[in-house]
């Protein structure tokens, strides 16, 4: 991000409300997610929960249509993906609590569709999801009140429970439990 300079802001201070209009919307088709920020922030009807979805099906379409010769590798690219939109969704709501939920969607489509992936030859999808579920458990206990702390524990014990199950050596430190506090 560059620093704004007082030049730039005495400029922008001295445009008439067109030009600043037309400033806003030739920034705005340039750049789809300065666009969605902007209509999440000025327009009434873009609410937090219908982002929330369109970020939803966004994720749900690239981990359901991960093809490949390698379903394992197609399925580490998407999660990268995935990780991307969840990062443009926080940065557009700055809701810590939707990012959490996408966290949690997220694993719930993994450990639903595809922990039979899990047991591949090559374990980048298996590290990948690991530490999501590392970063969901951070999330948790940095950003959110511990009353949520105790709707989501079992969830996510349910997640440890199955990765601990797996013979296969665990890339982190992954607790056995979420302790609540």
């Amino acid at each position: 991000m560059p620093t704004i300079s007082a030049d730039f802001r005495q400029a922008v201070k001295r445009l008439t409300d067109k030009e600043k209009e037309a400033i806003i919307l030739k920034a705005a088709r340039r750049d789809a997610e300065l666009y969605a920020m902007l209509s999440y922030e000025l327009v009434e009807d873009v609410t937090l929960e219908e982002v929330f979805a369109q970020s939803a099906d966004r994720i749900h379409a690239l981990l359901l249509n991960a093809t490949g010769r390698n379903l394992t590798k197609a399925l580490t690219r998407a999660l990268r993906k995935v990780l991307k939109e969840i990062a443009s969704f926080k940065r557009i709501t700055k809701s810590p609590k939707a990012e959490v939920d996408l966290h949690l969607y997220t694993l719930r489509l993994i450990f639903d569709n595809f922990t039979g992936q899990f047991d591949s030859y090559y374990k980048g999808f298996y590290t990948a999801t690991a530490r999501l579920l590392l970063r969901t458990i951070q999330l948790i206990r940095k950003n959110l009140h511990e009353d949520y702390h105790l709707e989501y524990k079992p969830e996510l014990d349910g997640f440890l429970q199955q990765l601990h199950s797996r013979h296969t050596p665990l890339p982190a430190a992954l607790p056995h439990v979420f302790e609540t506090e």
